[in-house]
């Protein structure tokens, strides 16, 4: 009874790593154009949300990584979409849950 006891905490303990509270910084870009916009512009702008309107959902690309939302972090996404951004959440693999999100200043 004991070692499965310790096993339940053991595995716990390991999942709550793998999701570890973060500052990340990036681009706020859509899954259909990826890392293909990686800095603001009008033009980017106006591709990026284009292609959020079709369906394509938002996408952080950070240090040549893209990395896609989770579903309560989108719509805090599509709000800065095309801009520099700081984000406090959490990554999971390759997804991030978004605590705070802000345009990056300059």
């Amino acid at each position: 009874m004991k070692k499965l006891f310790l096993a339940s905490v053991l595995a716990a303990s390991l999942c709550s790593f793998a999701a570890s509270a973060e500052e990340l910084t990036g681009y706020i870009s859509d899954s259909h154009c990826g890392k293909g916009h990686n800095s603001p512009s009008e033009k980017n702008t106006a591709c990026i949300n284009k292609c959020l309107g079709g369906g394509s959902d938002p996408v952080l690309v950070s240090n040549g990584k893209v990395m896609k939302f989770d579903a309560d972090s989108k719509e805090k996404a599509k709000a800065l979409a095309g801009e520099n951004v700081k984000i406090d959440g959490t990554v999971d693999g390759d997804t991030v849950k978004v605590n705070s999100i802000e345009k990056a200043s300059s």
